[in-house]
């Protein structure tokens, strides 16, 4: 059994036009939604081996604001092929993960990870699902199991959608939460 988490950066700032895409950081809300998705993620153990994060600002930020919460020792490496990826290509990285690794965490961009996301899972509860096809919010988490021994044995379907888990679901994000 592997376990995939595909984590779309938290929300970013449009506040300096002069920013590139890749360079825009976080917005205030986005540096107070990471911790709580953080936070989420060390409570309910979902804790990765490996985490694969776009070379963009607001995803390395993302991620520097979630890392605190799960202790020390993840390997992470930053692939600038994430910045925009296509599903197809995110999938492909996905495939490319080393077997002696169980538990993924991807960070990336939409309109990519929300497409991964429902690709890849063949089932799940149905709210949940729902949500996920209504929209993939910034800073929302995915987390799949997949029944599978090798990382390039993943597959379209193949995979249960365990939780979707949006910023705004959890407390303590920006007073939205419950």
């Amino acid at each position: 059994m592997r376990t995939l988490y595909l984590l779309r950066h938290a929300k970013s700032s449009w506040d300096d036009a002069s920013l590139g895409d890749h360079d825009r950081p976080l917005a205030a809300r986005g540096r107070s939604a990471a911790p709580v998705i953080g936070r989420f993620m060390a409570e309910n153990g979902l804790v990765p081996d490996l985490v694969l994060c776009s070379t963009a600002v607001r995803t390395r930020e993302t991620w520097s604001l979630v890392e605190p919460h799960l202790g020390d020792g993840i390997r992470v490496v930053y692939d600038d092929d994430l910045y925009g990826a296509s599903s197809s290509s995110l999938i492909r990285v996905v495939r490319g993960c080393p077997d002696e690794v169980q538990k993924v965490l991807l960070i990336a961009h939409n309109p990519g990870i929300q497409a991964a996301s429902l690709a890849l899972a063949g089932s799940g509860p149905s709210r949940a699902m729902k949500k996920l096809r209504r929209k993939y919010p910034t800073g929302a988490l995915v987390e799949l199991s997949c029944d599978i021994d090798h990382w390039a044995d993943v597959s379209t379907g193949g995979c249960r959608l365990e939780r979707f888990v949006r910023p705004k679901d959890l407390p303590d994000s920006d007073g939205q939460g419950p």
